[in-house]
């Protein structure tokens, strides 16, 4: 009998003493988790004061990229005075692609899907411009002027931006961010 009663004085130690062992332990492991997500939330939050503005640069970058491939502000830049058709259209396809190239490096702030609009609005600008100048009538003896006009006509016919879309998807990631 004493064995059974000092047993059960043991146990009335123990197992009060387990309880709170283990009540502890489980509050000491909620608190070292929230403490985890704290910091997390802290780093996530000093990342996003570095990489905000360089995204938002990056975005601001791109739009101007757009705007200035846009067919209307192209043909106004890059002047077509004395040209061919076929100087022209070389050289509006390399202002095109040194624009391009010169802001290749946005798209690491960039969502991938944000600039693959941009690369489909570039080739759809690059296709605009070759297609007109194939459609003239003689494309190696026709002036720079000509091709211009012929340019614009189509734009003006058929209402078609090509950069539309890609514009519409940079304002959309911007919008996001906030």
């Amino acid at each position: 009998m004493d064995t059974t009663a000092y047993f059960f004085d043991l146990l009335k130690i123990i197992l009060p003493a387990l309880l709170v062992a283990g009540a502890i332990f489980f509050l000491f492991q909620q608190f070292l988790e929230k403490e985890q997500q704290r910091r997390l939330m802290e780093l996530r939050l000093e990342s996003s004061k570095t990489t905000l503005p360089l995204r938002l640069q990056a975005l601001e970058r791109v739009t101007m990229l757009l705007e200035r491939i846009t067919p209307n502000n192209l043909l106004v830049r890059v002047s077509s005075a004395g040209l061919t058709a076929t100087d022209y259209h070389r050289l509006l396809l390399q202002e095109i692609r040194a624009e391009v190239e010169h802001n290749l490096s946005q798209q690491l702030y960039m969502q991938p899907e944000t600039w693959a609009a941009v690369k489909q609005a570039q080739e759809s600008v690059v296709n605009l411009i070759t297609t007109h100048y194939q459609a003239l009538p003689t494309p190696q003896e026709a002036r720079g002027p000509e091709l211009a006009r012929h340019i614009l006509e189509g734009l003006m016919t058929n209402q078609f931006d090509p950069t539309a879309a890609a514009l519409l998807a940079v304002k959309r990631e911007a919008v996001a961010m906030f």
